[in-house]
């Protein structure tokens, strides 16, 4: 039986056992769609953990007080100890680092805002100037604090865009006066919106001068500091120098953690990619599952067509040529069962995207491939036997349906 022939009959015979045909290819498209689907949702929020560290640059260091690197907590903690405070001082002596492009010491804290007859909790973040360029950030109108040298005759707030449209609809808030705590401020400049990044909302935060946030919360040490080194090359040699200055400054203890942007997104990647592979696995059981249901209707398919296998060998159909019959059978329903896997799972992802904007669950190519090809390569396993049985079959007993 030529190639042609072998696939135009196999397809016949699928097409006539519809119902079976089509709970086989739902099985395969369940299987091939799950993959589809599961890797895009995990490279997806890979891809939204490594777009929110990038956006805040990826040559930051972060500098916090205590030691918490191998430990996960400052060790003095248990005995009643606390992290040695970090200073405006520690600071400033970073900021005299070879390698150091801009600094910006940091403080956050809560306080009530209040202006205009309107009043709620925000989230203040205490800086300097370089906090833009540090995080990334931008205004939208007016101008940003001024710089270190005259913070302390000017007591100015910067305004995220979502508290300035709340607080003054109708007019422009630079130029305003507001009062935060216990405090009056003037506002010199507006965020640009830009929404969640690292796990708060700039559009919902205001910007004080770092001397005030201290006064504000009654502190004198920094929440941390972010440093930004002149090129990614240079993170290395910048975050020894800032252990070693401040070892220094510490009466020579290395009470500090220097984290750096990389470090961070390197190994949330590594997770992440992880979580990838192992949901893409187990959406893969799915495909054995299928493969399983292959086999087992297409043994019951031998048995019911034992006279048709009978008939064919009667009139000198070899062996092989029944085998090969088979075959076709199961390459077909893997096929359109991968197709339309592949189809569900686009479609899927693309449903993920339009109801989670923010989310890039856009499926990996490697693993659309290999959901349809160990779909194809499963239908075609699970009909060996099958296919095997069938032509092993002796013509005379098939005949008399035996």
């Amino acid at each position: 039986m030529k190639l042609r022939d072998t696939l135009h009959l196999s397809l016949r015979t699928v097409a006539s056992y519809r119902v079976r045909s089509l709970l086989i290819v739902l099985a395969m498209a369940l299987g091939v769609a799950a993959v589809v689907v599961l890797t895009a949702l995990g490279d997806g929020a890979r891809r939204y953990v490594v777009g929110q560290f990038s956006s805040v640059g990826t040559n930051l260091i972060a500098v916090l007080p205590g030691r918490a690197e191998t430990s996960g907590g400052f060790p003095g903690a248990a005995l009643g100890q606390t992290p040695r405070d970090l200073t405006l001082e520690d600071a400033r002596a970073l900021g005299h680092l070879p390698e150091v492009r801009r600094y910006a010491p940091l403080n956050v804290g809560v306080a009530e805002l209040a202006s205009a007859g309107r009043l709620r909790e925000v989230t203040v973040l205490g800086s300097t100037a370089d906090i833009l360029p540090v995080r990334h950030m931008k205004l939208s109108q007016g101008g940003f604090l001024a710089h270190e040298k005259g913070a302390g005759h000017s007591a100015q707030i910067v305004l995220g865009a979502q508290l300035a449209q709340e607080f003054f609809p109708q007019s422009s808030a630079v130029g305003q006066r507001v009062r935060l705590g216990d405090r009056r401020f003037l506002v010199s400049g507006v965020l640009a919106p830009q929404g969640e990044s690292m796990g708060f909302n700039s559009d919902e935060i205001v910007i004080i001068p770092i001397n005030y946030a201290q006064a504000l919360f009654n502190t004198s040490s920094l929440f941390r500091i972010l440093v930004e080194t002149k090129s990614r090359g240079s993170l290395a040699s910048a975050k020894e120098a800032i252990r070693d200055i401040l070892k220094q400054r510490h009466d020579g203890e290395e009470d500090v953690t220097v984290i750096t942007q990389d470090a961070v997104l390197a190994t949330f990647d590594r997770i992440l990619q992880a979580l990838t592979l192992g949901v893409g696995g187990i959406a893969a059981i799915s495909l054995a599952v299928a493969g399983i249901l292959v086999m087992n209707v297409m043994l019951v398919a031998v048995s019911q067509r034992t006279s048709e296998i009978g008939l064919l060998k009667a009139v000198g159909a070899p062996s092989a040529d029944i085998h090969h019959l088979f075959l076709a059978e199961a390459l077909w329903l893997s096929l359109a069962g991968a197709i339309t896997g592949f189809a569900l799972g686009q479609f899927g992802s693309l449903l993920i995207r339009l109801a989670y904007p923010q989310l890039p669950a856009w499926p990996p190519i490697w693993a659309s491939f290999a959901g349809v090809a160990v779909a194809f390569v499963t239908g075609i396993l699970a009909s060996l036997l099958p296919a095997a049985r069938a032509a092993r079959l002796d013509p005379v007993r098939a005949l008399g349906g035996k």
